[in-house]
């Protein structure tokens, strides 16, 4: 169905998620199931017994359909969706023609369908025929579909008896999707699943934003090999950011082996993972890469309460780790890790210090990382010292490891941490780090806690870090899309009257591109002769750059058609015939405008800012820094829009070689606010000439200590 144009923006790209009752898929009053079967050993019978055990728990009618059976487990069958008494909120197809029975649901007027088989886009060919044919029925009607290519774990029963925040899950994988829901049986809380398979129809966007409404839900998860729509991505991102709820993704495809088994498994595009990676961050999405990870960072976000907002800090809240152990090796491995993962370690006040050396010996270190040395767990001391760091100032979370399980030092410990847990909302996190799961610490203890709890000191570090910077975005979030751009600037008529479909403009057209939207180009006069050349430098002032001015001739300086430092107008004379001749001889049929004098730009970083066209997220804008930095070290940073002054600057800090802008080594600082403002007027150009424009390169943009001007640039139109 076509959308409302006042919810599109200047590129024709949504500004809003559409509207899905999903309460109507979880919570149905009527379910049917197409081709159902109780026969001994088949498929279709475990998973018709599936549905009907979740509908019944769902307090929803239950039909079984097959034209080939009077009755399903003691239920009657009826031959066609046609038979069903009254509406059908939900139709799960079991059957190999998919496509018929979807006919017969839509013929229904079923709110909601299921398709559980495979064979269509992802194995290409016929299989992408038959995707076509369901999307358009789809797109026809008024039912939403679930699939094809899924399964029934959105049909799971989870457990009603964990206390907590719940996990929702989203996968495009069922099997990767198991470990998160067996995380019940360690005592984290999941509430729903949603296998979205080729997502034909429903995506991970719809249910990202659904779960996010939930009142039980605390972090969304997800399993992702692509995305159906980038722009939809970022909405629902948006949504759940505005709702303070997380999203934890483990998205694959970071290599070229990665993307082609994705795209084979359910038919996605990937998108670059660069961007993707960069979206993440855009809209506060968390990026974990295992399985293991994405269970739990999750399970941290959901479990640990915000901390509290703190000027004073760098990141603007409460951050200050407290490592406790009773092992000093066990504590200098753990503050090592905590350290590399940029975790702040302060020490604890002179009175805490004071305070614990009453119950730990005074020879071992309290000061942070806070070593025990053992026996103090074993009695009333451990309370004691839980106490004390739990009232420090300086301590706004806690990681406690727990290395090899000695029942009479660990289980005291985890007691003790359960207990000041519940006194605090300073997060206390435990790493049982012992390969033995039957010790009464971990099975008795902790798994019935609600303390986040690790079995590595890796994911530990990961999901605190990720803790922290989930929660600095959300102070710091404002919603891009609160004003975005509707209509094209004024700029935008000036810039198309400019373009040439089809081919790259020449530097000194693209410059004018440039200059449309207020973007500062260096001083250039295209000329056509050679005393036309002589009277521009002079004009200038020399000395002067030269420059061959081609749309076919893009990469001048391995072709030697630039000069630099011509200070004469005689060399000036010279150099436009000797540029001219050399063009036709390496290009006779080039177009050529003339040449370019220009004027000599000195000092300054040299930076690069352009815009490529990505296969899910459309125009996204990319600063680095010039020469090797951008060539070998691809020192760059990606934002897709829309986005703002703030996070434009964020994407410069992310650069390796940042420090250099800002004035590292005595070196004297660039304008980084200029550099901030040639992105947001790139963004502005970006997204006017989405339609036209390819590519985009400026290259280099020369940062000084007072401005910012573009030497060089390269527009590609479509």
């Amino acid at each position: 169905m076509p959308r409302d144009p006042s919810q599109l923006d200047v590129t024709g790209r949504p500004v809003a998620l559409r509207s899905i009752d999903l309460d109507v898929f979880f919570r149905p009053r009527t379910v049917a199931v197409i081709g159902a079967s109780d026969t001994p050993g088949r498929p279709n019978t475990a998973m018709t017994r599936k549905v009907r055990a979740w509908s019944e728990a769902a307090g929803a009618a239950f039909h079984p359909v097959n034209p080939n059976r009077t009755e399903v487990d003691g239920l009657p069958c009826l031959p066609s969706l046609a038979d069903v008494p009254g509406d059908i909120d939900l139709a799960v197809i079991l059957t190999g023609d998919a496509v018929r029975a979807l006919e017969g649901a839509i013929e229904k007027k079923a709110k909601f369908a299921v398709i559980f088989a495979a064979g269509f886009a992802e194995v290409g060919g016929e299989g992408e025929r038959l995707q076509s044919q369901v999307a358009e029925l789809i797109a026809g009607s008024d039912i939403h579909l679930l699939g094809p290519n899924t399964n029934l774990n959105a049909f799971e029963t989870f457990r009603d008896d964990l206390p907590g925040s719940a996990i929702a899950l989203i996968t495009q994988s069922g099997h990767q999707g198991r470990p998160i829901f067996q995380g019940q049986d360690l005592g984290i809380a999941m509430s729903h699943w949603a296998p979205t398979g080729n997502e034909v129809d429903l995506e991970f966007a719809d249910f990202a934003a659904y779960f996010a409404d939930q009142p039980q839900v605390g972090v969304v998860a997800g399993y992702i090999e692509g995305f159906k729509d980038g722009r939809t991505l970022m909405l629902a991102a948006d949504h759940a950011a505005r709702g303070g709820v997380p999203i934890v993704a483990v998205k694959v495809g970071r290599t070229d082996e990665g993307r082609s088994m994705a795209k084979a498994h359910t038919g996605h595009l990937t998108g670059a993972d660069a961007v993707i990676s960069a979206v993440f961050r855009q809209f506060g999405v968390t990026r974990v890469d295992g399985l293991d990870e994405l269970l739990d960072t999750s399970a941290m976000l959901a479990r640990a309460k915000p901390p509290r907002p703190d000027a004073s800090r760098p990141l603007g809240l409460a951050d200050g780790v407290c490592i406790y152990a009773i092992s000093g090796g066990t504590g200098a491995h753990m503050a090592d890790m905590a350290a590399a993962a940029g975790l702040r370690l302060p020490p604890l006040t002179g009175e805490t210090q004071r305070q614990l050396h009453e119950w730990i010996p005074s020879y071992l270190r309290v000061s942070n990382p806070v070593d025990n040395g053992g026996p103090p767990s074993s009695d009333w001391r451990g309370r004691k010292i839980l106490d004390a760091l739990v009232a420090d100032p300086n301590v706004d979370l806690i990681i406690c490891p727990i290395t090899g399980a000695l029942a009479s030092m660990s289980k005291p410990l985890a007691q003790d941490l359960v207990d000041v847990s519940k006194t605090t909302d300073k997060p206390i996190c435990v790493i049982w780090g012992s390969p033995v799961e039957d010790d009464p610490a971990y099975k008795d203890v902790l798994l019935h806690s609600q303390v986040p709890m690790f079995r590595t000191f890796g994911n530990c570090v990961r999901a605190v870090r990720a803790y922290f910077d989930y929660h600095a975005f959300r102070l710091r979030y404002e919603s891009p899309f609160d004003a975005v751009a509707t209509r094209p600037s004024p700029a935008a008529r000036r810039a198309r009257a400019l373009l040439e479909a089809g081919r790259p403009l020449s530097e000194h057209k693209s410059k004018q591109v440039l200059a449309a939207y207020g973007i500062p180009v260096s001083n250039d006069v295209l000329v056509t002769s050679g005393a036309d050349a002589a009277r521009a430098a002079e004009a200038i002032g020399l000395p002067v750059v030269m420059k061959l001015s081609s749309p076919d001739l893009l990469h001048k300086s391995d072709l030697g058609l630039v000069r630099v430092g011509l200070g004469t107008t005689r060399e000036v004379r010279a150099t436009y015939r000797e540029l001219v001749d050399r063009a036709q001889e390496a290009a006779p049929d080039a177009e050529i405008e003339g040449v370019l004098v220009s004027e000599v730009v000195e000092g300054g970083v040299e930076a690069v800012v352009g815009v490529a066209h990505d296969e899910l997220f459309g125009p996204t804008v990319m600063v680095g820094l010039g020469g090797i930095f951008v060539e070998v070290l691809r020192d760059v940073s990606f934002r897709v829009p829309p986005f703002g002054q703030e996070e434009a600057r964020r994407m410069v800090e992310e650069l390796r070689a940042y420090p250099i802008l800002s004035g590292a080594r005595g070196r004297r600082p660039v304008d980084v606010k200029a550099l901030v403002k040639v992105i947001m007027k790139v963004q502005r150009l970006a997204v006017d000439l989405s339609g036209e424009i390819l590519e985009l390169d400026i290259n280099p943009l020369v940062l000084r200590p007072r401005g910012a001007v573009a030497l060089d640039a390269l527009v590609s139109c479509r």
